[in-house]
C-alpha cells in the first residue's frame, strides 16, 4: 500500500503542517510518497526528502505551479494518482481548496479534517464545531484525506534519506490566475504553528487596548497573537488573527484567552491545547469549562501584574 502526501510550501520552504500529514499517513501505515508542486522549488523537495518516514519525493517543477492554483495541482494530482490508496494534505485553505477537486476527479468521496485513524479505511473527524466526532469508513478505491494538524503530532523533519524524482508537468489549465497576495509580516510565531498563542476577545473593548495589553504580554512569552471572531468582527485586528472553526484551528503548548467568553465557535479551534489559562471577570464564562486555570478578575489589572511578575 502506498500514500500519498501533498507537500505545503511557498517554493522556498516546506511548511510545517506537512509533517503532521505525513504523521497521519504513518498511522494509515503503507510506503508514504510526498508530491512538491511550483516553481524552483528544489530546496522544498530536498526538505521532503529528510523527512522521517518518507520513502520517495515527486517533484513536479514547472512555472505554472509557481502560485499553486488549485485547478492546476487537482490536474497533476490526478495524473500521478494511480497506485495510491490514500492521497492526503493538511487541512488549511490550499488543503481544502485543492482536495475537493481530486476527489471529484477521482469520482470519489472527500473524509475531511481527520483526526485520528482507526484503520487503512476508518477515520475520525470531528462535527457541530467539535461536540461529536464522527466515525467514517471508505470503501472507495482511493481515499482522499485533509488532515487537521493539530489532531497529530508532526513527524521529525530530519532523518530521512529519500530519492527525489522528477515528475512530468500536467498541462497549465489556464483556469485560474493569481494577481495578487497580500503576505502578513511578524516578527512573531506563526499563529498556526506557534507554541504559544495570547488571544483576546470584545472584552479587550477596542484595538488600542488590545495591543496595548497583549503585545507586551505576547513579547515576554515568544507567543503569536490570537483572537476571536467577536474581536475580529468588531475590527479590533485583522482577520488572520481569527481563531475558531471560521478561523484557524490551533493546539499550542500553552493557550492564553483574555476577555474571551469561549463561543462554540471559538472553543472549536483552540479546544486541544496542551494548557488553557483564562482570564475574564464573567466568572460563569463557557472558557472556563475547558480552561485549565482560570482567573475571575479584570484584564485591564490581571495582564499588567501578569506582565510585570514575568519581568
Amino acid at each position: 500500500m502506498s500514500l500519498l502526501v501533498i507537500a505545503e510550501h511557498d517554493n522556498a520552504a516546506l511548511k510545517a503542517v506537512t509533517l503532521n500529514t505525513v504523521a497521519a499517513a504513518q498511522k494509515i501505515g503503507g510506503e508514504i510518497h510526498v508530491l512538491v508542486a511550483g516553481s524552483g522549488c528544489a530546496a522544498v523537495a530536498a526538505a521532503a526528502a529528510k523527512i522521517a518516514g518518507v520513502s520517495k519525493v515527486k517533484l513536479a517543477d514547472a512555472a505554472h505551479y509557481a502560485d499553486q492554483t488549485a485547478e492546476n495541482l487537482a490536474a497533476l494530482v490526478q495524473a500521478n494518482a494511480a497506485g495510491y490508496s490514500h492521497i492526503l494534505a493538511a487541512a488549511t485553505g490550499g488543503g481544502k481548496n485543492l482536495l475537493p477537486r481530486v476527489a471529484a476527479l477521482l469520482d470519489v468521496a472527500q473524509i475531511s479534517e481527520i483526526t485520528a485513524v482507526e484503520s487503512p479505511d476508518t477515520f475520525v473527524r470531528p462535527t457541530y464545531a467539535g461536540n461529536a466526532m464522527a466515525t467514517v469508513k471508505s470503501a472507495d478505491a482511493v481515499k482522499v484525506i485533509t488532515v487537521r494538524s493539530t489532531g497529530f503530532d508532526p513527524v521529525a523533519a530530519e532523518g530521512g534519506s529519500a530519492a527525489v524524482e522528477a515528475v512530468a508537468a500536467a498541462a497549465d489549465l489556464g483556469l485560474a490566475k493569481m494577481t495578487g497576495r497580500e503576505i502578513t509580516k511578524s516578527a512573531r510565531p506563526e499563529l498556526g504553528a506557534a507554541k504559544v498563542i495570547v488571544s483576546g476577545g470584545r472584552g479587550m473593548g477596542s484595538g488600542e487596548n488590545y495591543h496595548k495589553l497583549l503585545e507586551p504580554l505576547a513579547d515576554k512569552l515568544n507567543a503569536a497573537l490570537g483572537a476571536s471572531r467577536a474581536a475580529v468582527d468588531a475590527g479590533f485586528v485583522p482577520n488572520d488573527y481569527q481563531v475558531g472553526q471560521t478561523g484557524k484551528i490551533v493546539a499550542p503548548q500553552l493557550y492564553f484567552a483574555i476577555g474571551i467568553s469561549g463561543a462554540i465557535q471559538h472553543l472549536a479551534g483552540m479546544k486541544d491545547s496542551k494548557v488553557i489559562v483564562a482570564i475574564n471577570k464573567d466568572e460563569d464564562a463557557p472558557i472556563f469549562q475547558v480552561a485549565d486555570y482560570g482567573l475571575v478578575a479584570d484584564l485591564f489589572q490581571a495582564v499588567p501584574e501578569l506582565i510585570a511578575e514575568l519581568g
